[in-house]
């Protein structure tokens, strides 16, 4: 029997088990540890993928969650931890010979044991092992090759944005100028775009997108993420699904709308004054170093224009966090109501709500689970905003 299940892709780890940085600029208490409880308690997430597990202190962290008898590997891949399964994932970044710039790229092992195996083989292509987000040296391929080789999955990250990404220097037109196209598994989307949006690039269209937060904040869990039909959260069913293998499938994709991503729009890096894509200079300060919006980007790359091609449907939605009156003395009231983040999403009615928040506030819950809050869009680095409404 399959059910549907919420997953967030990629997290990251802001410290150790010895209190060191892994994700330089995430938050401190984004320890192993802490991602699991808030994704279980609080987040009511049921899969999440980590994505800095290369680092030997992150593994020795999730032996000894398993030895104390708090976590155990599931047969199938992952690791069991109360409600939520983590799959072990590690970002990359690639700069070989064929890249016009540097590309995230996201790789998940199924077991302890192949990521170790990862871990051994990056030590000789990686200066730093123990910090996220390192420098591969060597081919895009070969990081393909041994993935596979692993058993494991390979999905280029956030693949837009305009620094460290697929489109948004890495290549000049074609993934297929640095990736074998058959040993990608899925393609994650990033803030600033949506299905509609990739969906203009012919070679994109048979992949499965993917939305996930790129949390570097226990908070942001859960910012993107995506509906799953599966029989359980599990490595060989997120597997399956990414290649809809007997009806395992994403069916829902949960996503900020594109303009609240800080990339969206063409803007001056120095003053974010919007700017044309063509323009070179700011009329607004002078600044020559302009960032190319992701909306242009993939305007300039858009070799489509034909019939809609068949996706899950991408629902746009904000974290409860980003709502105008919404602090967090209202927001652990909501928990304590309502338990998970993804229960007050999805679940609870306007005519409960009303019991523990102000009307306005409930009315742009709502609004928010419809698709419906006016925003202010974002760029050049800047995230967009919810706009307020009287």
């Amino acid at each position: 029997m399959l059910n549907a299940y919420f997953a967030d892709m990629h997290i990251h780890i802001g410290r150790d088990i010895f209190d060191k940085p892994v994700k330089i600029t995430a938050s401190k208490n984004l320890t192993i540890t802490n991602i699991l409880k808030e994704s279980s308690r609080n987040k009511g997430i049921n899969l999440i993928g980590v994505i800095d597990c290369q680092s030997p202190a992150v593994q020795l962290e999730l032996k000894r969650l398993i030895n104390d008898g708090l976590a155990y590997e599931l047969e199938d891949g992952g690791v069991r931890f109360e409600e939520v399964t983590l799959l072990l994932g590690s970002e990359i970044e690639v700069y070989d010979d064929n890249c016009h710039g540097p590309i995230h790229v996201l790789c998940f092992l199924p077991s302890l044991v192949e990521m170790e195996r990862f871990s051994e083989w990056l030590v000789t292509r990686m200066k730093n092992i123990t910090l996220s987000s390192q420098r591969y040296y060597g081919s895009a391929k070969d990081l393909q090759y041994k993935v596979k080789e692993l058993s494991g999955l390979f999905i280029p990250a956030h693949v837009f944005t305009p620094y460290k990404s697929l489109y948004g220097k890495g290549v000049q037109q074609s993934l297929k100028e640095v990736f074998d196209p058959d040993l990608i598994d899925g393609i994650e989307l990033g803030l600033s775009s949506d299905t509609f949006m990739a969906d203009k690039i012919r070679e994109l269209h048979h992949y499965t997108f993917v939305t996930n937060s790129d949390a570097h904040s226990l908070a942001k869990i859960g910012r993107e993420y995506q509906e799953i039909l599966m029989k359980e959260p599990s490595f060989k069913e997120f597997n399956y699904a990414l290649h809809q293998v007997e009806g395992r499938q994403i069916i829902r994709n949960y996503g900020m709308n594109p303009q609240l991503g800080k990339y969206h729009k063409t803007v001056c890096d120095k003053c974010l004054t919007h700017m044309e894509p063509d323009v070179t200079e700011c009329k607004n300060c002078g600044s020559k170093k302009v960032v190319k919006g992701v909306a242009d980007r993939i305007e300039e790359l858009a070799d489509y224009t034909g019939k809609e091609i068949p996706r899950p449907p991408y629902l746009y939605q904000v974290p409860l966090e980003y709502l105008p009156g919404l602090g967090p003395k209202t927001f652990k009231k909501l928990l304590e109501h309502f338990h998970t983040e993804m229960n007050i999403l999805h679940n609870i009615p306007y005519e409960s709500l009303l019991d523990v928040v102000p009307e306005k506030l409930a009315k742009s819950i709502i609004q928010m689970r419809e698709g419906k809050l006016a925003i202010n869009a974002g760029g050049g680095g800047k995230y967009g905003s919810v706009a307020t409404t009287d």
